[in-house]
């Protein structure tokens, strides 16, 4: 199921992405004020182009400097140098809050879609069915004089534990109100691809399909080792998911949990109204607490890049790779912004993240920030923990 490092992962994602936006948002403001003091080549009047290129760089040095102190600009004698300033303020102002809102939307969608692919993947052994069919249709009508024996694959059709799955209710309707059923036609072909190029030849279910049917376990088991082998690992339908889904590595281990727990749900006292695997034991909490995680990250950002700064011994912030920086003010929100959550596990956390998604000295930078900025905001009081936050407080 889906968990709470999985969660802070999804939220450095959505700040990275919206920083990146940031980045373009500044660029594109600047764009605006070259626009502004471009020269009208349509104009009948002649223009001063020594003038207008003074006006773009006088304006493009108080908008870059606004942007870097944060100060409301003061006003020059030229109105307007004024206005282009004000309007490419305004500018990235609107554009930054639109990037804001849209990248946590992003990050709701992205944990959400887990879900969605447990639903979809559990849709695989349906549509195998159906490419078996339509292969002993096909092999039917090319069947040689020779008489090659075909493979039968009847047991597999008639795999009870499959059955049950297709027939459940649940799967049914979010299927239909999803769109999540296997039928496109390149994830078709990907199917038929495993089931010609691996399954095929796989030994273990070829000794499956000739063994004598009725064996409720085995049946269970063939489809564990069928999701197993050729899903979340082979060649076929990993590439065509891998392609279809950009967060898929980092997804996959749960997606396959939801998926193989499952199966095991699906014993023979299941019936079609068995109650498939939610995203998390209760999601709702755990959406409010990326949610706010996020939120107050870029509401303090400010704030928290000072701290970093004057933590940052001989070594200029700026000089910080990004991804740092990101794991570092997100910690720092979490201490500040969650006392259930031990200072502890919050450093824990962002090192082991740092592991994977930053440069191979994160980790012990990360750790080294983070350890002197708790023991100097917890002696002053700035973070406070209460619960099962105190477990560490001493």
């Amino acid at each position: 199921m889906l968990n709470r490092r999985t969660l802070r992962i999804k939220v450095m994602q959505a700040l990275y992405a919206y920083h990146q936006a940031v980045g373009s948002d500044f660029l594109l403001a600047t764009d605006q004020i070259a626009d502004t003091f471009a020269p009208d080549l349509n104009s009948p009047e002649p223009q001063d182009r020594k003038q207008l290129q003074g006006q773009r760089k006088m304006a493009e040095v108080i908008f870059k400097e606004w942007h870097k102190n944060g100060q409301e600009p003061e006003s020059t004698d030229d109105k307007d140098v004024n206005d282009a300033v004000k309007d490419a303020i305004s500018y990235y102002r609107k554009a930054v809050a639109k990037d804001g809102t849209f990248y946590g939307g992003q990050m709701v969608q992205a944990a959400e879609s887990i879900h969605d692919q447990y639903i979809h993947l559990l849709n695989i052994p349906e549509a195998l069915l159906q490419v078996i069919e339509e292969e002993k249709v096909r092999d039917s009508r090319r069947f040689t004089a020779a008489k090659e024996p075909l493979l039968d694959a009847t047991r597999l059709q008639e795999n009870q534990v499959i059955e049950k799955l297709i027939n459940n209710i649940q799967l049914q309707d979010l299927t239909i109100r999803r769109s999540l059923k296997w039928h496109g036609e390149e994830e078709l072909d990907a199917l038929r691809s495993a089931w010609r190029n691996e399954m095929k030849q796989d030994p273990e279910l070829l000794s499956y399909l000739a063994a004598p049917a009725g064996n409720y376990a085995e049946d269970q088991e063939i489809l564990k080792h069928i999701y197993k082998t050729f899903v979340f690992k082979g060649e076929s339908l990993p590439a065509y998911i891998e392609e279809d889904d950009l967060n898929w590595e980092e997804n996959r281990p749960i997606v396959k949990n939801l998926v193989v727990k499952t199966i095991k749900m699906l014993d023979e006292a299941a019936d079609e109204n068995l109650v498939l695997m939610s995203l998390s034991a209760n999601w709702q909490d755990d959406k409010e607490f990326a949610e706010s995680l996020y939120k107050q990250t870029l509401a303090d950002d400010a704030k928290y890049e000072q701290l970093i700064s004057e933590s940052v011994q001989n070594w200029d912030v700026e000089r910080v790779a990004l991804t740092d920086k990101i794991l570092l003010k997100m910690a720092l929100c979490e201490m500040h912004l969650f006392r259930a959550i031990p200072v502890k596990v919050t450093i824990n956390e962002y090192i082991e993240i740092s592991k994977i998604y930053s440069t191979p000295k994160s980790k012990q930078f990360v750790n080294g920030i983070l350890d002197k900025l708790a023991q100097d905001l917890t002696a002053s009081g700035a973070i406070r923990k209460s619960g099962r936050g105190l477990l560490d407080n001493q």
